[in-house]
């Protein structure tokens, strides 16, 4: 009786916030392990359902980077970085667009629709969402530094997600954009979904992953910060208590924050129900960034 007395309370709990988000767009990325376990990627999966059928709008976004460099190593080739970018020439986007498309974007839509909700995939292969142009870096000396079919996105079709959204469909965009001339082009995950967030104005934005928030100290697992600013994100970017891996997942919610989405959040996927957690309750976990 205690047990189903708890659930009832829990789910008292939620009532509010189901309220609160009915018929709001949430857009969440995906990446790390979370896409590596089919579990576990499942179970997520299966809350994102839950989301979609009390009446928040989902969009996803997912990476597949570590897929991408097994299967690479698979066909005898050697992963090219520069800047923390993959060096992408012909033979990388074939193997990128396969296994982030037929790979991990098919079996995403597949678990989706087997869950009870529909879910349309939106990559190069077919009805794609984002629009991109080469990114070049340029060295200290002025020289510009060639990324190959590297690209950043500059466009969402926002107009698409939402009507999408609107008709009960949940959105699994893949990131590879198409540029100006038809050609693909390979592109951050991270910081895509950080646009695709502000482009269809989302209440929340959630980056998913295997790392439980930002943390004051990187060698101090219960130094995490519950909530932040964006300008103490940026205090802490000078410091270089954020770098590295995190970084990507901060920038990410800065533009999601920048281009007006309410708040970002950095969760850790491996703990269940995470997304709930921080949807659902009055604690949440992992980090939350607000203006």
């Amino acid at each position: 009786m205690q047990k189903a007395i708890e659930k009832a309370k829990a789910l008292i709990e939620a009532m509010e916030y189901i309220r609160l988000f009915r018929g709001k767009i949430v857009v969440v990325k995906l990446g790390g392990s979370v896409l590596d376990d089919l579990e576990l990627r499942k179970k997520l999966l299966t809350d994102v359902v839950f989301m979609a059928t009390v009446g928040i709008q989902p969009i996803l976004v997912h990476g597949g980077g570590k897929a991408i460099t097994k299967a690479m190593n698979e066909s005898g080739l050697e992963p090219q970085w520069v800047n923390g970018r993959r060096y992408t020439d012909e033979r990388t986007m074939a193997i990128v667009e396969h296994v982030l498309v037929h790979d991990m974007n098919k079996s995403i839509c597949e678990t989706i629709n087997e869950l009870g909700c529909e879910a349309m995939g939106l990559h190069s292969l077919g009805s794609c969402a984002l629009f991109a142009e080469p990114l070049c870096y340029t060295d200290s000396q002025g020289r510009k530094i060639d990324l190959g079919l590297v690209g950043e996105v500059k466009t969402v079709n926002g107009t698409l997600l939402k009507t999408l959204c609107a008709n009960g469909t949940i959105p699994v965009i893949a990131p590879v954009a198409i540029d100006r001339a038809g050609g693909k082009l390979n592109v951050n995950a991270d910081s895509a979904a950080g646009k695709v967030a502000a482009a269809v104005e989302a209440e929340k934005f959630v980056s998913v992953s295997d790392t439980n928030g930002i943390l004051k100290d990187v060698n101090d697992p219960d130094s995490g910060v519950t909530s932040v600013t964006e300008a103490e994100i940026k205090q802490m970017i000078d410091s270089c208590v954020i770098n590295e891996g995190m970084l990507p997942k901060v920038e990410a919610c800065l533009i999601a924050i920048d281009g007006g989405v309410k708040k970002a959040h950095i969760i850790d996927g491996r703990i269940q129900h995470s997304l709930l957690l921080e949807i659902y309750t009055d604690q949440g976990v992992g980090t939350q960034i607000v203006k």
